[in-house]
């Protein structure tokens, strides 16, 4: 019988954009066990929220993350909105959208030239990363912001986007689509690229399901659970169906998200040619006083946001689900078989975002 030895990945490692760390227990070059720990990264930012006034920690929950910092904002916003019964306009509802499928791009195209850097494959990389400097263009144009957009505010948005600035977007779309095409083209088709990802970090649709999983690493086997679906913002009025695979390895879990580029371009498509007319945003009076599950699909998957408050400009409690704590769980059952050159692929594969996670 092979010796066990325990061998330390992460917290630094080439292919981790953020600290995670995992003891694997091999036998050989097989994982046979897999111990994470998280811990590195965190801030107490949920404490902030009985210091900062309500309609001020929004600018907290952007800054939970840097990637999807617009829909922590906007899963905060909804809750404390939903508490106080504040309608928000129709066009603010479809401003929040674009942004929001503005953010799935930018981050799906990151990860996508993360996992071919992972993978050794550097001009898809680099191609990657092209890309998404398209979509934060337009971020900065019409937010100001390339990252963080600060739009999202209690009652609707603080910016507006023009008629003509929005038919620029429709323009900008053409090329990028077939550029997104001919991308995942690579992704999808490359022998090299199917060679590396098939067959490897299996989760089934049932071990999914009942380990939590979320996201593309819930919908790449197979389970059809996307917070979109709930109708936020303009969903309900646009026309989305989320994107599945059912193989449950690395390779469906890629699929999905090449996948999801064209349905956040669709969406942004939609909502930029049926944005109606009227006001961003109404006044806010009063104060929140009680408790809500706020839910957002963000890229990695759905985010919890729950508040509570009791009248007060001060909220009691705010409580943070990530994707990515959801995904731990199936990632500790991919792992165990594998060889140690693989387990930076799969960890990568359920696009970690370790910030999100510790707070």
């Amino acid at each position: 019988m092979p010796e066990r030895i325990v061998v330390p990945f992460g917290p630094q490692h080439p292919v981790l954009p953020e600290p995670i760390h995992l003891d694997l227990v091999l036998e050989d070059e097989t994982v046979v066990d897999v111990i994470p720990s998280i811990g590195y990264v965190h801030r107490g930012l949920e404490q902030l929220v009985t210091k900062r006034e309500y309609t001020d920690f929004v600018h907290v929950a952007e800054r939970i993350c840097g990637i999807c910092s617009f829909m922590h904002g906007l899963a905060y916003v909804q809750g404390i909105e939903t508490i106080m019964d504040v309608e928000v306009p129709d066009r603010a509802r479809y401003l929040r959208t674009i942004w929001s499928e503005c953010s799935r791009l930018h981050s799906h195209l990151l990860w996508l030239g993360l996992f071919a850097d992972a993978m050794g494959f550097e001009s898809l990389f680099m191609q990657s990363w092209r890309l998404r400097e398209s979509v934060l263009d337009v971020l900065e144009d019409t937010s100001g912001g390339r990252v963080i957009q600060g739009t999202c505010k209690v009652g609707g948005v603080r910016r507006d986007i023009g008629r003509e600035k929005l038919d620029d977007i429709l323009r900008t779309l053409v090329p990028f689509e077939q550029q997104c095409r001919n991308l995942g083209d690579v992704f999808l088709n490359d022998e090299s690229v199917k060679n590396r990802l098939q067959g490897l970090g299996i989760v089934t649709k049932g071990e999914a399901y009942d380990l939590g999983a979320a996201g593309p690493t819930l919908r790449g086997s197979g389970v059809p659970i996307d917070a979109r679906n709930l109708g936020y913002a303009a969903y309900g009025d646009l026309d989305f169906k989320p994107v599945t695979e059912s193989a449950g390895d690395c390779y469906a879990r890629c699929a999905v998200r090449v996948g999801e580029l064209f349905t956040s371009i669709d969406l942004i498509r939609q909502a930029a040619e049926t944005i109606p007319e009227g006001p961003i945003e109404v006044k806010v009076t009063g104060t929140p006083d009680g408790e809500y599950f706020s839910r957002v699909e963000q890229p990695r998957g759905e985010v919890v946001h729950y508040i509570r408050g009791n009248g007060t400009k001060h909220l009691t409690r705010a409580r943070i689900r990530t994707p990515t704590l959801a995904n731990l769980p199936p990632l500790v059952k991919m792992l165990p078989g594998c060889q140690l050159a693989d387990v930076p692929v799969i960890v990568l594969s359920i696009d970690p975002c370790i910030s999100c996670t510790e707070r």
